[in-house]
């Protein structure tokens, strides 16, 4: 961790990363500093990067979205430039919620959400398997979100 960042700036950290909607009055009041000072903190943190984004979190079973999948992706080639194509093609896709580089079994682990089983076998048989490079797929449907996106330690 940084050695530019104290006590109080940990604590804005925490406290934004439980309740992003705190006004900065409410967490003057918490970190026990003027609203100006706390003010010029948070956008500091900003601008270092400490803070990447605030956005709310939506539920998606509201949205219909409520089928969580999870899908290793395996490419036929192992190449740096098959990984850029692919990173590339799936950069595009607005289902993916999130795509990650691993080490294992697969290439690539993808997490997505749909409406239900339906949407998601027409998603994949149009657009999943068609991806450059994609050797095969294998598909875990979730059957319970024990923990998700979880507030970070520090």
């Amino acid at each position: 961790m940084s050695a530019r960042l104290d006590r109080i700036d940990l604590k804005i950290l925490r406290l934004l990363q439980n309740n992003g909607r705190l006004s900065n009055a409410e967490l003057a009041v918490s970190v026990a500093i003027s609203p100006a000072t706390c003010h010029r903190r948070t956008q500091r943190l900003f601008e270092d990067g400490f803070i990447a984004a605030v956005r709310a979190m939506v539920a998606p079973k509201k949205v219909a979205k409520g089928t969580l999948v999870m899908v290793g992706v395996v490419l036929d080639r192992s190449t740096p430039e098959s990984f850029a194509t692919f990173e590339q093609a799936i950069a595009r896709l607005k289902f993916v919620l999130d795509c990650h580089l691993v080490a294992g079994d697969f290439d690539y682990f993808l997490k997505i959400r749909v409406g239900d089983m339906e949407d998601f076998n027409r998603i994949h048989g149009e657009q999943l398997i068609a991806l450059p490079g994609v050797r095969q797929t294998r598909t875990f449907f979730v059957m319970k979100e024990v923990v998700d996106n979880a507030p970070l330690e520090f």
